[in-house]
């Protein structure tokens, strides 16, 4: 979380570090405690990375990019339909097996839209914006995802102005609950 760089190198250096937990699940077998503490992981991720892209990415592709409302209307509801599984997953053991059944949808469901971002909506966002734009987008991208909730709030406001006042405050809940709980510290 927080690499540098302007928007599409920062949403892409995230999408690397979801496929890598992702890797690390799927690399241990079927019940491993392990496996719930990298789905904590990648949850908490996805989370920072969802509540920075509807607050800042998506308002500017609505902007910039022709068909842009659509293009953003698509993919929050990615983003919902990616939140309530890892709400149904947050409540399931590694040991569960509706466990392997959700992280298998979370997979499809993340690796479908990081393909359409990469392959789609980045392309179409660096055409339309100046590169300073884009820089000032990466820092308010990183920004937002320092203080963006860590758990799945499937009800929450997905768009600005609600979403952009919300968060902070949900985060802060979120952080303190993950210190008390250890919930995604590495093994």
């Amino acid at each position: 979380m927080g690499h540098g760089g302007n928007v599409i190198d920062e949403l892409m250096t995230d999408h690397r570090e979801v496929e890598e937990l992702f890797g690390r699940i799927e690399g241990l077998t079927p019940g491993s405690k392990n496996r719930k503490l990298y789905a904590d992981q990648v949850t908490m991720e996805l989370v920072r990375h969802s509540v920075a892209e509807e607050a800042y990415l998506y308002p500017a592709v609505r902007k910039h990019v022709a068909g842009g409302d659509e293009i953003a209307d698509r993919e929050i509801e990615d983003h919902s339909t990616a939140e309530r599984i890892m709400k149904d997953l947050e409540a399931c053991d590694a040991g569960d097996p509706e466990f392997d059944r959700l992280i298998g949808m979370l997979m499809s469901e993340v690796r479908s839209h990081i393909a359409d971002e990469e392959q789609n909506l980045f392309p179409q966002l660096r055409a339309a914006c100046a590169p300073d734009a884009l820089d000032d987008l990466g820092d308010k991208v990183r920004q937002a995802k320092k203080v963006a909730p860590t758990r799945p709030h499937p009800s929450a406001p997905d768009k600005p102005p609600a979403n952009k006042m919300l968060a902070p405050g949900a985060g802060l809940v979120d952080r303190l609950r993950d210190a008390l709980t250890g919930r995604g510290k590495k093994p």
